[in-house]
This record gives C-alpha cells, structure tokens and sequence, in this order.
C-alpha cells in the first residue's frame, strides 16, 4: 500500500487486498485531514493522535476494519478534555508502518 506521495509504507502482513488498499489509505487521510488536531510520537512503537471528539465514531469504526485486516496494529481511544486521544502502537518489526502513518497525520495538521 502507498500513501498519496508513493511511499510504501505498509508490510505485505496486511491482508487488506490490493485494490482496497488506496481506499484504506484515503480513509485515514480523509480522517485526518478533517480531525487531527496534534500528533505525538511517544516511543519508537507507539504513536498519539489528538482528534476532534466529532470524529471519534469514523476514527473507531477505521481502527476496527484496520485491525481485522493488518493484525499488528493495535488502536486504543481515550479523552483528554474534549478530544479524543487515538493511540496507535505496532511491534518491533513495523515501525515503518507507523512512521507511514505518523508522516500522513503531521502533514494534514501542517496543511490545516
């Protein structure tokens, strides 16, 4: 799977089939794009998204069909305040998929 710039960024462990892949990849930058309000990488697995709490259903529903298809994601939400808090944790071996994911949430809210 690409994201928008062509960077390969998600392992072959995803079971997602190929033609659904730039669908999944839309959906997190259509997600982000309208939501994400900071981004904080808190360790080399781990990752944080501060979302508007509007978002929360559409950010819960993605991490849901995420992880049914790419088991080494692991999404857990939260609130802080008003928003809500999308942590995203992966193993060891896929830091480059969340280095993926950390790259496309920094630019929606650069680009906000």
């Amino acid at each position: 799977m690409t994201d928008s710039n062509g960077g390969a960024w998600v392992p072959r462990a995803c079971t997602l089939p190929t033609a659904e892949q730039p669908t999944r990849v839309a959906e997190f930058a259509e997600l982000f794009g309208g939501s994400v309000l900071a981004v904080r990488r808190t360790g080399a697995t781990s990752l944080e998204l501060s979302l508007d709490a509007g978002a929360e259903r559409t950010a819960r529903d993605l991490a849901t069909r995420e992880t049914r298809c790419c088991s080494f994601f692991d999404f857990d939400f939260d609130r802080n305040g008003g928003d809500v808090l999308m942590r995203v944790r992966v193993g060891g071996e896929h830091t480059d998929v969340l280095d993926g994911l950390e790259a496309m949430a920094r630019r929606a809210v650069s680009d906000a």
